[in-house]
């Protein structure tokens, strides 16, 4: 991974215009799909599976009169009047009569009416117009929202001074979200801060750059793909402030890095490809995280809670490949410009260094580990307990902004008539089979009145053909009570008794009871998510740290994190504690789908700044290791401790800093349904960061010393190695000249062993080199080392210890090089031998590596393999062979047979132990011990 990743960063710094001009063409394409295919968001929720939705469909081919999406006139009569009177009555039944007529419309009713009932309030100072559409609120037209809009505005205007009139309604109940001037507050302290960062207007500049190219490609993307799926307005709102946040601290990163090489001196060519291997690997983890946890908010099983996760998670991929390729194209304009103005008086000779704040405070926290990790704890779970008392529910009218008209109606319909009035229930059944259907209906109908929780049943019906009964209830408690999601629950739980008692199948269905059961199905997938969250962590954090301890630490510390996060946001949204400060315009409930998205956010994020700063300690402390001068190991890791925070402390500040600052821009203006998420992120991320990773981490690292770095043996066998600090390219760069500055070697090794998972050594010390033209023929009494050790060659297995090189590349960090252009030809039980060494060699090889060579050496097949290896030669005169054989002498004859000489190594005497493979030159045919 890193060796590419700085293969891909120099190619990008010495192509800049190249990279650029690629990205700007995609932003263009994606820009013309969404003037092309765009069709607009879509606020419609819908959860499979569920009763209410099954209750929908049945109602929508059944029932359409009550299926589709409505609306909802209320009328104040003036101070001292009667809504039941002259001229109210006679505007009112205009009205009604207008908005019939409108496209669309299959139903209006007239509260005056004598077949209506419940649609003036008690004191007959209000009277409601309700309005049943054809379709959902996606399928209502602008041009039929704005006749609707235009009648209602007569009847205003008609009404006698005083007199009220609002439109409201599901089909007014969300408003899309819009950027306000408040987000860009945001952007300018993002810019601040990477001003002090980078002491540098230039390169201040490049991650605001990368990171809005990266935004504007994925937001064209999102809209382009509203062609072919239904996304809710939320989505590219969430999108947005992902993506920028991600977008500029990935690229701050590696910025960061090359910016510190640069000025230590470093070529800015080399320090590009350097920055980009090595800080690039671990923004590639970083996004790889994110990116899981995005994509596992499908785990509800809710369709546009995984459309929302997916185009999250394209944004932050996006992001992630714009800062490995836009940010070295920028340095490559840049050049050596990186460097910054320098701070403060030049230091005198032999003045003493002061300790910067970083090294001051992480020397606190190492010097008073149990006190610092008891006070962090114990004030994140202080913090954490009103996340007990969140209340989860789907978006409202009585969530939106208060001099908006559709609040404005849901007040004066909650005032005058009750909450239950916003949100009323429907059951809903088959009822074919009865000879009464009207009598039947009635029945059910005063049966579910007397439930507690119930105000009053205001509809109970069969449809026009006697086949549906629907019976509508208003609940006692609002929409987004919670005892009106107890109601529906009891309505349910009245299902066997009302099947026996009347014989109807009866589903409990409508909007709100849509919205209750999506928070239910939310609220379930909370406990497995946050498993699959914290496993996740644990497994990935174990590979990229080889310890135990550390992924535990780490999915310890998110937990407290969320538990804090979710704190907070409670005591805003639910507790109303700083609600207006932040404009807040209703305590309750909060979005259902924001703990999960939280949740998943939040847990790539906090990993983005664990791996930063303890890649940089677990650093320090293996080269702590190699120079203990005396030190013991626990010493050692104590330091290493100190020195990779303080080395890395500047660089995480900044990224969370500029996190809180793009998230918390969201919370003032922004849209209801994303204030809470970008509450709970800004809140989350500056826990996670301060106080979680810079604080609590480096405390429990002190503790734990030397054994912070402990795994057991088998288990780090088993586990792949991820390069997340670019060892690779390290690596290469100090082993550029071996064994000699450009080499021709074909194969050149020294000191390789290799284990097998259950620990057995399949070879030790293995030592050899071969020049170009040359054959080396590996035999041994366990046949599975002179394998091992020849697939270690073809870059299939990377070896446990040691260096090798092949044509140049040094493996394991160009393996994938290695693999891609040396054949390969298993021998051992194939059935034509031939065809395997004709695959092989289709590649034009300049490396064959046969493992079981003696297979060809049979008379059906000699003369086809000797007359392949001939013409190989032929083609490409400095063809290199390793083979495997446990019969030499009969390989041996083979091969001369095909014109080559080989050189004969034992590599193993016993199944257990491995002898040292001594050095086989082409040009010296004999055995050098």
């Amino acid at each position: 991974m890193s060796t590419l990743l700085a293969a891909l960063g120099r190619w990008s710094f010495r192509h800049p215009w190249r990279v650029l001009v690629a990205w700007l063409l995609l932003l263009g394409l994606a820009g013309g799909g969404v003037a092309l295919f765009a069709q607009g968001t879509d606020n419609s929720f819908s959860i499979p599976g569920t009763e209410s939705q099954e209750g929908l469909e049945q109602l929508s081919r059944t029932f359409p009169q009550v299926s589709g999406t409505s609306a909802q006139a209320i009328v104040v009569a003036a101070d001292g009047e009667k809504v039941d009177a002259a001229p109210y009555t006679s505007d009112v039944k205009s009205t009604v009569n207008r908005l019939e007529d409108l496209d669309g419309m299959l139903a209006v009713s007239n509260p005056f009416s004598g077949q209506v009932d419940g649609l003036v309030s008690d004191n007959d100072t209000a009277a409601i117009i309700q309005m049943q559409f054809d379709g959902q609120v996606t399928d209502i037209s602008d041009s039929t929202k704005a006749a609707l809009e235009e009648v209602i505005d007569d009847l205003r205007a008609e009404l006698p001074d005083g007199a009220t009139v609002h439109l409201g309604g599901d089909l007014y109940s969300t408003e899309l979200p819009t950027i306000s001037i408040t987000e860009a507050v945001g952007l300018v302290i993002a810019l601040l801060v990477l001003i002090v960062t980078f002491r540098s207007f230039l390169v201040a500049g490049m991650p605001l750059l990368t990171a809005l190219l990266g935004v504007g490609l994925s937001m064209a993307l999102i809209y382009v793909s509203t062609a072919f799926s239904s996304i809710s307005s939320t989505t590219p709102l969430l999108a947005l402030m992902l993506g920028l946040a991600v977008g500029i601290d990935y690229a701050l990163f590696i910025i960061s890095r090359h910016q510190d090489q640069v000025r230590g001196g470093m070529d800015p060519e080399e320090s590009a490809a350097r920055a980009t291997g090595t800080a690039g690997s671990a923004v590639v983890f970083a996004g790889v995280t994110v990116l899981i946890a995005l994509i596992g908010l499908s785990f509800a099983n809710i369709p546009f809670l995984t459309t929302m996760g997916i185009a999250a998670a394209v944004a932050v991929a996006i992001a992630v490949a714009v800062a490995v390729t836009l940010t070295p194209a920028f340095l490559g304009f840049a050049k050596g410009r990186v460097v910054g103005w320098k701070m403060g008086a030049p230091k005198k000779k032999n003045a003493k260094a002061k300790k910067g704040f970083a090294a001051r405070w992480v020397g606190l926290v190492t010097r008073h580990p149990v006190v610092t990790t008891v006070a962090v704890v114990a004030s994140l779970g202080a913090l954490s307990v009103p996340a007990a008392s969140l209340a989860l529910a789907l978006p409202n009218a009585g969530m939106l902004p208060q001099d908006s008209q559709a609040r404005q109606t849901y007040d004066l319909v909650s005032e005058h008539f009750g909450p239950g009035f916003n949100g009323p229930l429907i059951m809903t059944g088959t009822i074919v089979q009865s000879n009464d259907p009207l009598n039947l209906m009635h029945d059910i109908g005063d049966d579910i009145a007397k439930l507690p929780g119930v105000e009053s049943v205001a509809l109970a019906t069969p449809n026009e053909t006697a086949d549906t009964g629907i019976v509508q209830i208003i609940p006692t408690t609002a929409p987004d009570d919670p005892a009106t999601a107890d109601l529906v629950r009891e309505l349910r739980d009245q299902h066997d008794r009302i099947l026996d008692e009347y014989g109807v199948d009866m589903k409990v269905t409508g909007f709100t009871a849509v919205a209750i059961d999506i928070s239910d199905r939310l609220g379930g997938a909370l406990l497995p998510f946050g498993v699959f969250v914290v496993g996740l962590s644990l497994v990935l954090l174990a590979i990229v740290f080889r310890s135990i301890w550390v992924p535990l630490k780490a999915a310890a510390g998110y937990l407290l994190s969320v538990g804090a996060a979710f704190g907070i946001v409670s005591l805003v949204f639910v507790h109303g504690v700083g609600a207006d400060l932040l404009n807040v315009t209703k305590v309750g409930p909060i979005i259902s789908f924001m703990p999960i998205v939280l949740m998943g956010v939040l847990f790539g994020l906090a990993m983005d700044y664990e791996v930063f700063l303890v890649s940089r300690m677990r650093e320090d402390y293996v080269h702590g290791l190699r120079r203990a001068e005396g030190r013991t190991p626990r010493r050692v890791a104590q330091d290493a401790v100190r020195s990779g925070y303080s080395a890395s402390a500047r660089v995480v500040t900044a990224a969370a800093v500029i996190m809180f600052a793009v998230f918390a821009a969201f919370v003032p203006e922004g849209d209801m349904n994303l204030k809470p998420i970008a509450l709970g992120l800004a809140s989350g991320v500056a826990i996670d960061a301060f106080l979680v990773r810079m604080t609590l981490v480096p405390a429990v690292m002190a503790l734990l010393g030397d054994k912070a770095w402990w795994m057991p043996k088998w288990l780090g066998m088993r586990l792949p190695h991820f390069d997340i600090e670019g060892e690779a390219v390290e690596r290469e760069i100090s082993l550029a000249d071996w064994p000699e500055p450009h080499t021709r070697a074909a194969v050149v090794a020294e000191g390789l062993e290799l284990e097998s998972a259950d620990g057995t050594e399949l070879y030790r010390d293995a030592s050899l080199r071969i020049e170009p033209g040359g054959t080396l023929v590996l035999h041994g009494r366990d046949h599975r080392a002179a394998r091992a050790l020849a697939l270690t060659i073809a870059g299939r297995v990377a070896p446990t210890d040691g260096r090798i090189k092949v044509n140049g590349h040094l493996l394991p960090g160009r393996a994938a090089w290695v693999r891609g252009h040396v054949g390969v030809a298993l021998l051992t039980g194939a059935a034509d031998p031939a065809a395997e060494i004709r695959r092989a060699l289709k590649r034009r090889t300049r490396l064959l590596v046969v493992d079981g060579l003696d297979a060809a050496a049979s008379a059906g097949t000699r003369d086809q393999v000797t007359a392949q290896l001939r013409d190989a030669a032929s083609l490409a005169p400095d063809l290199t062979i390793v083979a495997t054989a446990a019969s030499p002498a009969a390989v041996s004859a083979l091969l001369s047979e095909a014109g080559r000489t080989a050189d004969v190594v034992d590599v193993a005497a016993a199944p257990h132990r491995a002898t040292a493979v001594p050095t086989a030159t082409s040009e010296l045919p004999e055995v050098i011990a």
